[in-house]
């Protein structure tokens, strides 16, 4: 079985495979590969949906420049915990930010969140940051502001002018209740429209079960948010 890292060949057949629709240990086998390394390689580029081979082999080249570039006295990215495997994190970080670009986080800002979720603390500092992400520290200023202006980070002041940025377990608690508002906001306008047309219009009748249908999800997505709540709960330390 061939080691080391995938050519441009082996990802234009990977790229071939997902577009005639195979599965991954399918590919895999084509290649004579394992199957982890084709999941690895599409969920770091993209996923199945958005893989493209030449722009997988670009990233892969310019990963391998920015690790050859490191040099003795450069800011290293910090240590991810004694004992762990420093490449099966490294594509777990980069499959989960690519998880949360799908849903629509911008980029850095999504590398930004996976470094404070995969984090043991749950918390780093603009340097931290800087240092992990191998970027600049106005990238991070404006994605630390755009995930707290989200409600998706909160900002913690150390002693003297250093500050930490923190993820809480209760974020995903309180997006769900931000988003059953929208909801709710979104069947109120929907309403408004309906009232607007008169009852008997076709378009009322669109807009008026729209509103219906937002205003049930809105609910259940509240009630389904306080009964999980506990869920949340930090619980280490529990015998």
């Amino acid at each position: 079985m061939p080691g080391g890292r995938l050519t441009q060949q082996e990802r234009q057949q990977i790229a071939l495979g997902l577009a005639d629709g195979l599965a991954y240990a399918e590919i895999a086998r084509r290649l004579d590969r394992p199957t982890s390394t084709v999941t690895r390689e599409v969920m770091r580029n993209g996923g199945p949906t958005g893989y493209r081979a030449d722009l997988a082999h670009r990233a892969t080249e310019r990963r391998a420049h920015r690790r050859a570039q490191s040099a003795p006295g450069t800011p290293q990215a910090a240590p991810r915990g004694e004992g762990r495997d420093e490449g099966a994190v490294l594509a777990y970080e980069e499959a989960f930010t690519t998880l949360l670009m799908q849903s629509g986080l911008p980029k850095m800002m999504s590398r930004v969140l996976t470094c404070l979720y995969t984090t043991d603390e749950g918390s780093m500092t603009a340097s931290e940051l800087v240092r992990r992400l191998q970027v600049s520290a106005a990238s991070v200023s404006k994605a630390v502001g755009f995930l707290e202006r989200q409600g998706l980070i909160r900002r913690d002041r150390e002693e003297g002018r250093r500050e930490r940025y923190v993820v809480d377990n209760d974020v995903w608690y309180q997006g769900m209740v931000a988003a059953a508002a929208s909801h709710a906001r979104f069947a109120e306008t929907a309403r408004e429209g309906a009232n607007l047309l008169g009852p008997q219009a076709p378009a009322a009748v669109r807009l008026e079960n729209i509103a219906r249908f937002m205003d049930f999800v809105g609910e259940s997505m509240t009630r389904a948010a306080e009964q999980a709540r506990e869920i949340l709960s930090d619980r280490q330390g529990e015998g």
